[in-house]
């Protein structure tokens, strides 16, 4: 790589956590709700579509109150609160951000409610490796969207896109990295899923602590 990497922006779900969120029930539920209240209208494709893309699409309408737009992340937290109790590390991700903690920028962009995600993250006692973690409260728009991850470059003015890299598991992780000028990593990603939707990541990695092989100037593991 031509650039020194001076930051890594991870996803949450997955990528360092192993949560048990539900992601397809979740998807369907703020579906069926936002259809209950006309916001959206039936027959959607639910192949095409994440919880996320759904929700912009809400957001796009115009129809939400803020008392609709209140319940539906309810909703959305109620999975996530569910899905991430008892939630363990992926295998190395504790070693690695240890290891790297003070060698570099280390933040986290998930599209999980903030609250959420700093539980689970102080549960595993890694929390305190992170300069910057952005929740969804941090973004007008979520992953596909670029927008968590350019809230982190704000936060790092002395930093080009390029100086950073992504990881994470979903299309939606790497089409928001990309679109914000950030090399993405995919871990353990479907990539024919991945180019399908216009991702082209800069690698792929079976094991989390494999980042460490595409940072500049090289860190010793």
């Amino acid at each position: 790589m031509a650039f020194t990497v001076k930051g890594i922006v991870f996803d949450m779900d997955n990528t360092l956590l192993h949560s048990s969120i539900d992601f397809g029930a979740m998807k369907r539920d703020i579906y069926a709700f936002l259809c209950h209240h006309r916001i959206l209208p039936q027959g959607l494709s639910m192949g095409t579509h994440t919880t996320s893309t759904i929700i912009a699409e809400a957001m796009n309408t115009g129809l939400l109150s803020e008392d609709l737009r209140q319940a539906m992340w309810n909703i959305a937290k109620e999975h996530e609160m569910r899905g991430m109790m008892g939630a363990e590390l992926e295998a190395g991700a504790s070693e690695l951000v240890q290891h790297l903690h003070g060698q570099m920028h280390l933040a986290i962009v998930t599209n999980n409610a903030v609250e959420a995600a700093m539980a689970v993250l102080e549960e595993n006692r890694i929390a305190q490796y992170f300069d910057l973690i952005i929740g969804r409260e941090a973004m007008g728009l979520l992953k596909p969207a670029p927008d968590g991850y350019l809230e982190v470059l704000k936060h790092f003015p002395h930093t080009s896109p390029k100086e950073w890299l992504s990881v994470g598991d979903a299309w939606v992780d790497g089409k928001a990295s990309e679109s914000a000028g950030i090399p993405f990593i995919a871990y353990r990603g479907n990539i024919a899923r991945m180019n399908s939707m216009g991702v082209f990541p800069l690698a792929e990695i079976q094991h989390i602590e494999e980042v460490i092989d595409y940072l500049q100037p090289r860190i010793t593991k």
